[in-house]
């Protein structure tokens, strides 16, 4: 099992938790990866189903059971631009005050475990359980301090999602070659016009 909104970008998952809400990002259309898999009830479905398996998998705990109806995809593709916005801010490099991030909330109980560990809980059904599970996973990643290294790539016609794993922090591309050089060049360009 992979996660298969990230893995048809070919990137390397987050780890853990933060897997789910990388997928989560990656369900958007770029490029000619494929169609947005939230927008019909089919898609939306199989991929959190997919979705969900994974993260049990590499969380250790059971997968919970999301069912997605066509209501419910406005609503999740809404989190999903909010949560797109606040993974932007760290690759923007924009002067001045960043938009307004959209505010979500979701269910959750803190839970202890038989393992002496408390973990957050989410709780709800459908989407809500969805949403409640990935700000599970955004809040253990900001505990962790790794949430800040999952990134939207700054190329504006990409908007693929990556976990960065340079040693700084410093990534604003999900792939150098790809969008990194083009953007590269035309700045390039850019400076030699302007001379």
């Amino acid at each position: 099992m992979t996660w298969s909104a990230t893995g048809r970008y070919r990137l390397e998952p987050a780890p853990g938790g933060l897997g789910l809400v990388q997928d989560l990002l990656n369900t958007v259309s770029a490029g000619p990866a494929g169609a947005d898999l939230l927008a019909d009830a089919v898609d939306a479905q199989v991929w959190a189903e997919g979705a969900c398996g994974e993260w049990a998998a590499v969380t250790g705990r059971p997968a919970p059971r999301v069912v997605l109806d066509t209501a419910a995809l406005p609503e999740l593709r809404a989190f999903r631009d909010g949560l797109r916005e606040a993974a932007a801010r760290g690759t923007r490099g924009e002067a001045g005050d960043p938009p307004p991030v959209p505010e979500h909330s979701a269910a959750a109980a803190l839970r202890l475990g038989e393992d002496g560990v408390v973990r957050l809980e989410p709780e709800g059904g459908g989407w809500r359980r969805l949403v409640a599970l990935v700000l599970a996973a955004v809040y253990e990643g900001q505990l962790a301090d790794t949430g800040r290294r999952l990134k939207t790539c700054r190329n504006p016609l990409c908007r693929v999602a990556f976990y960065d794993r340079s040693r700084n922090n410093s990534g604003v591309w999900h792939d150098v070659r790809t969008c990194g050089n083009a953007a590269n060049l035309r700045a390039y360009r850019a400076r030699q016009r302007e001379r």
